[in-house]
């Protein structure tokens, strides 16, 4: 494992070199189509009667496992640092229009999505049963915007938008995930076997969603305890990494959202910051944290454009994929109207947001790590395939043409702040 790991890291590094060197495409997205562009020339030579190379580079991408290396790996990692870089204050002053939009958003997405997906692989003679549609519904409906979050601050977008977009991610990974695992109970796949009543999926949401908030809370009221007693940095980053690892793992041994314990838990350290941190240290580990994340998060992506290699395709699938793609923009679409004709009045957004946040929601690794950890089932490679073009749409074509709708937007609310 550790082989495969230098062998990514490698493949990553030189990847984001050439992008940054000769592509000056957002680093997130050049790796991703990148590593897309590698996989393709594999595969292409392996059909060519070139074999060898494709093979190998599958063994090393299948020895890392994808699904463990995001949901049991950098996740909890990425989730916290994104967090801690974000304002808690003025997060927490738009809470309202943020939880709306993590909560009511991804569940309108993941039942809109599930339904058109069951049509629509019946339109093409897949037949993919509605359970697994509505899985489907529930992996792709988080967003992932860190792609375009460079972007966005490179425009100068206002801060009251550019909080809505990140505060809505980190949120809306954690509910995904535990909406697909209330999903995943009821169907009876994956290990998530038991008792499948309504109220048996609606008490394990619960006690996934509400045990990680509060759990989280624990952890920063933990970690505001220890750091605002000391003042040495390596032991304040080693004591925020300690949280971070060891939290992950405790909440999933307790069975309940890691991922939503992260990202409240880096909020509260983050609304402490200025009183656990001096000017010194707090620069040592906000560094430390920030590198992470963007280190983290460039190797995350480039995997995603790597495991096209591990893909098998059918001409049906890709026509459901295309169709897919239509379907998964128009339900986010959908999913942030609904909200905001409640929210836009009351707390006075742009009247190009909605169109910011439909186009800006990238999907990325948290999809492609639920679909690839998905049970033995005549119906995995359907759902896998169909994940991985709307990854590669939202990134590649979305992700390059944000900046008008960025523009637009910034225009149409110039007293945002």
């Amino acid at each position: 494992m550790l082989s495969a790991f230098a062998i990514l890291l490698c493949v990553t590094a030189l990847l984001a070199f050439l992008n940054e060197r000769f592509l000056h495409f957002p680093t997130t997205v050049g790796v991703t189509l990148a590593g897309a562009l590698a996989s393709i020339v594999l595969i292409a030579l392996d059909a060519l009667g070139l074999p060898g190379l494709r093979g190998w580079a599958s063994g090393v991408l299948s020895t890392l496992n994808f699904t463990e290396f995001v949901l049991n790996g950098i996740l909890s990692v990425l989730l916290f640092a994104g967090s801690l870089s974000l304002n808690a204050r003025q997060l927490l002053r738009q809470r309202g229009s943020i939880l709306t939009l993590a909560f009511l958003s991804t569940l309108i997405s993941t039942f809109l999505i599930g339904f058109a997906a069951y049509g629509v692989f019946a339109l093409v003679g897949l037949n993919v049963s509605l359970m697994w549609s509505l899985l489907f519904g529930a992996l792709i409906s988080p967003t992932d915007p860190v792609a375009v979050l460079d972007l966005l601050k490179r425009a100068k977008v206002p801060v009251k938008i550019e909080t809505l977009i990140a505060g809505e991610s980190l949120f809306n990974d954690g509910v995904g995930v535990v909406i697909f695992l209330a999903l995943a109970s009821a169907a009876g796949i994956g290990g998530h076997t038991g008792d499948v009543s309504a109220g048996s999926v609606l008490g394990l949401f619960a006690r996934e969603a509400l045990g990680g908030l509060a759990f989280g809370a624990l952890l920063g009221g933990l970690g505001y305890v220890m750091l605002r007693s000391i003042q040495e940095h390596a032991v304040e980053v080693l004591i925020t990494l300690a949280l971070v690892i060891g939290g992950y793992v405790a909440a999933a041994a307790l069975g309940i959202s890691g991922p939503l314990a992260m990202v409240v838990a880096g909020l509260l350290i983050s609304a402490w910051k200025e009183d656990v941190f001096s000017d010194s240290t707090r620069e040592h580990v906000e560094g430390f944290w920030e590198t992470i994340d963007q280190v983290l998060n460039i190797v995350l992506f480039a995997f995603i454009g790597l495991d096209v290699l591990l893909t098998e395709t059918t001409g049906a699938q890709l026509l459901a994929s295309a169709l897919l793609i239509a379907v998964a923009l128009a339900a986010r679409w959908v999913s942030v109207a609904i909200p905001f004709s409640l929210l836009r009045a009351r707390e006075g957004y742009g009247a190009y947001t909605v169109r910011l946040l439909t186009w800006g929601g990238l999907r990325g690794g948290i999809a492609i790590s639920l679909a690839l950890g998905l049970p033995d089932s005549p119906y995995r490679t359907h759902v896998v395939t169909a994940t991985y073009a709307v990854v590669l749409f939202t990134i590649a074509v979305q992700g390059l043409t944000i900046m008008p709708i960025v523009r637009r937007a910034v225009e149409a609310s110039p007293d945002e702040g």
